[in-house]
């Protein structure tokens, strides 16, 4: 109902300025949804607050908006009588035929009701951002999802997303990695897979141990590291090997969880740290501490009650993250060609990375790099955690790897499904099972994510996220399913011509319900909560259920039967288009 609520505060905003020609006071309606199905459909809250500049009761004021809203035709055509609740809400009901309207509308509209946005600007959002030569593991599992969740929302309101993976693949850890295999493999510095993902993870952790125990070691990793950073050509062909071979392993994980892309790694910004430095130094910002170049940042001290540094380039000239980060954030807000125009920059990151972001935001902000018109947002997440509400390891005490944690979910999904195909007695194909245990067991996996509120931890079941009954994916892929038996049933739920009509509470808390959707998904876009949409989608179901548990509709009387089959087509479309922003595919049959 997002376009009769505009409506409606535009009609509450004029008669607040009839009723009150001579205030100063804001005139804002305040309107919301109605706190209870019984106090209508929405609720106006905006004489309260214009008791004291007025010096009149609240009641009074209501008395005298509502005169004026009476006195509009294009809000009686929309509204039933408003009605004076304690001690001044305005409680308002939409007009039956208006919600009626609505509901055709949806109908036969594909974007069903929400509206493309009219000011569309580039939007980058970073998420994923694994390491190469690392495999990705379960903390990266919330990074992927929400970031892929939040594109798909923002490029179906119409804003052209650049999907960006901030891969770390540059920095001391090749030094470090590229000297141990020329030692102890240097076949996987010449060779594409001389070694598979799982022996360079394990070559990483002995390379780390010698770094930190190993002077002479160390040593060398940093000549290395030198080398590469000036284009050696051997100590370049070991990188790239390094970074194609871990990429392919990365790109089976995003085709597996239906991920979309650009790989864009800290190493291409590697050209623009001068730049960083210099854009600083005009900006007159930046400080010379201890040999190193920092930005003391305002508002934020230290135990010592100092400000805290951010360092953008250490006492021996080496740069950072900060440098880097700070570098794209000038990349991506930059004009083209030189950049990437973006007005708004999300970062999807665990909550650990919030002080970080915010001191490097705050330097970008001081130094000028941030247009007016555009935002920088940091999207924090919490940890995933095990049962018993430490971070999720595994039984040896080292952190889940994401394929695992994916074959697992999948693997249970299924002995689910055969379980339920022998207590019904149903046969169904090989092929069957697997396509319905791989798509239930991943959907389950990002539900249980996504349906949290992201900034909290959370505790990870598969018991919990494979049930059939609570806020699932699997309770919502199958009240899908049911409708799709409604179909298989006889029921024509393409048919849109017929002239709807309801009657029954039941019918018409659904056709509130459904009308929902679009300003569940602006709210999505604005303040980058996927959960949102997730509560939406359950409380949606649950409405349905009841609805089809209630009032008959195959069974329906002639007259009353194309409109139900039009709310049953209508919840289907919403379920699936609202999954498929979440990155859920859906099934016609479980």
């Amino acid at each position: 109902m997002l376009s009769l609520s505009q409506s409606l505060d535009a009609q509450l905003r004029a008669a607040m300025q009839r009723a009150f020609p001579e205030t100063d006071a804001g005139l804002d309606p305040q309107l919301a949804p109605a706190s209870k199905p019984e106090f209508g459909d929405f609720q106006a809250n905006g004489a309260l607050p214009l008791a004291k500049p007025l010096k009149q009761a609240p009641r009074q004021i209501a008395t005298a908006i509502v005169e004026q809203l009476q006195a509009d035709p294009a809000f009686t055509d929309l509204c039933m009588d408003p009605q004076i609740a304690g001690p001044g809400f305005i409680n308002l009901t939409i007009r039956p035929e208006r919600l009626v309207a609505e509901v055709s509308a949806r109908l036969g509209d594909e974007r069903l009701g929400v509206p493309a946005v009219t000011n569309a600007a580039p939007v980058v959002v970073d998420f994923s951002s694994p390491n190469i030569a690392k495999e990705m593991h379960v903390g990266h599992l919330r990074s992927t999802i929400i970031g892929d969740s939040l594109a798909r929302v923002l490029e179906f309101r119409g804003h052209p997303v650049l999907r960006l993976n901030h891969v770390g693949d540059w920095g001391t850890q090749f030094g470090m990695l590229i000297t141990h295999l020329k030692q102890v493999a240097p076949e996987a510095l010449e060779t594409a897979d001389a070694v598979d993902l799982g022996d360079l993870v394990a070559f990483y952790r002995e390379a780390k141990k010698r770094f930190d125990d190993d002077e002479a070691f160390q040593s060398t990793s940093r000549d290395e590291v030198v080398k590469l950073q000036g284009g050696d050509p051997v100590s370049l062909k070991a990188w790239g090997l390094l970074c194609d071979q871990s990429r392919r392993e990365f790109q089976k994980i995003y085709d597996r969880l239906d991920i979309r892309l650009s790989e864009r790694g800290e190493s291409f910004y590697n050209p623009f740290l001068p730049a960083v430095i210099d854009g600083l130094k005009a900006a007159e910002i930046l400080v010379t501490d201890d040999g190193a170049e920092c930005v003391f940042l305002e508002g934020v001290q230290g135990k010592d009650g100092n400000p805290l540094p951010v360092i953008v380039q250490k006492s021996d000239g080496g740069f950072n993250y900060a440098t880097t980060d700070l570098a794209a954030i000038r990349y991506r807000f930059g004009a083209a060609p030189e950049g990437d125009g973006a007005r708004r920059v999300v970062y999807v990151t665990d909550a650990g990375q919030a002080n970080h972001f915010a001191g490097v935001f705050q330097v970008a902000e001081r130094a000028g790099w941030i247009p007016e018109d555009a935002r920088l947002e940091h999207v924090p997440f919490g940890l995933v955690q095990g049962e018993d509400g430490k971070k999720l390891k595994t039984r040896a005490g080292d952190t889940v790897r994401l394929r695992d944690l994916l074959d697992e979910a999948v693997e249970r999904a299924e002995t689910d499904l055969r379980s339920r195909l022998k207590e019904e007695e149903r046969s169904e194909s090989e092929a069957f099972i697997q396509h319905v245990a791989g798509t239930v067991g991943l959907a389950a996996v990002k539900y249980a994510d996504l349906s949290q509120n992201r900034i909290t931890n959370y505790q990870f079941s598969f018991d919990r996220m494979l049930a059939l009954q609570g806020n699932t994916a699997p309770y919502l892929l199958y009240a899908l399913v049911r409708i799709a038996g409604i179909a298989r049933k006889g029921g024509d739920l393409a048919a849109t011509n017929a002239q709807l009509q309801f009657s029954e509470p039941q019918e018409w808390a659904l056709v509130r319900e459904l009308l929902k959707f679009d300003a569940v998904i602006a709210e999505v876009e604005e303040e980058l909560l996927p959960n949102r949409l997730c509560s939406y989608l359950f409380e949606l179901s649950q409405v349905f259920n009841r609805f089809y548990d209630q009032v008959p509709v195959l069974k329906a009387d002639p007259e009353a039967l194309a409109s139900r089959l039009a709310l049953c087509r209508l919840t289907a479309d919403t379920l699936r288009l609202g999954l498929g922003l979440l990155g859920i595919a859906t099934l016609d049959r479980m």
